[in-house]
């Protein structure tokens, strides 16, 4: 069986996934749609997911070029600042890009060579993390994630829990390596979390920290396990190897 092709397939149908997701989101959602930094409505969300994917498909390009990309600030999303400059682009300009840079990263992931994948020694800025999983990150992981906080925070957790339990199907239908199935297991826990699930939550997160040891320093700080963190019932999970 040939490995790389094989991760890329996967790698394509989890960024197809969310990609299908967000279109989703749009397409149910009105233009003038109230929100806040700390209730972002579903045009900016898109907005600020594409962005990211689109700094993704730079790296992709910059690589296959035999380039070093730019770096990439974070950002503060409880910025009022920063949530307003994503409100200001329509809602058609937004949905066209989001389609336009999905495609272009799958594009650009299939283009990718084997080695670039891979082995990240070929590309010191990668501080060695593989290429293939930061692919996942900004294209499936984050815009996943972010899709489960809007229908948390606008009273829709039915549909939270289910876009992510389909999304953990997947990526075990698919065969994702763990590092990635890790990634939808944790949104999950996210999910289960803030709808109040604590106990699926705690089970789900255990899993996703065993699958990827590294998404443990997502979990000590990330707002969504705030209420399990100040009971004091992370630490068996976090502890966990």
């Amino acid at each position: 069986m040939n490995y790389p092709q094989q991760l890329r397939t996967a790698v394509v149908g989890l960024l197809a996934f969310a990609a299908s997701e967000e279109e989703v989101l749009l397409a149910n959602s009105q233009e003038e749609e109230p929100g806040t930094a700390d209730k972002w409505a579903a045009r900016p969300i898109v907005a600020h997911n594409t962005e990211f994917k689109r700094q993704q498909v730079q790296r992709l390009e910059a690589v296959r070029n035999g380039e070093t990309p730019p770096l990439f600030s974070e950002i503060d999303h409880t910025s009022d600042t920063v949530y307003a400059s994503y409100c200001a682009r329509g809602i058609e300009a937004v949905r066209e890009t989001c389609h336009l840079v999905a495609r272009s990263l799958i594009e650009e992931m299939m283009l990718t060579s084997d080695d670039d994948l891979l082995d990240p020694s070929r590309n010191s800025w990668l501080s060695g993390r593989q290429l293939w999983l930061q692919v996942v990150v900004r294209g499936f992981w984050h815009p996943a994630g972010h899709l489960g906080e809007y229908y948390i925070a606008h009273g829709r957790a039915g549909s939270a829990l289910d876009m992510q339990e389909r999304a953990l199907r997947l990526a075990e239908l698919l065969a994702v390596p763990d590092l990635a199935r890790a990634m939808a297991c944790y949104n999950l826990a996210c999910a289960n979390a803030r709808a109040g699930m604590e106990a699926d939550a705690l089970s789900i997160l255990d899993m996703a920290i065993r699958l990827n040891p590294e998404l443990r320093a997502n979990a000590v700080r990330d707002a969504d396990f705030a209420a399990l963190r100040s009971q004091g019932r992370l630490g068996g999970v976090l502890g966990a190897s």
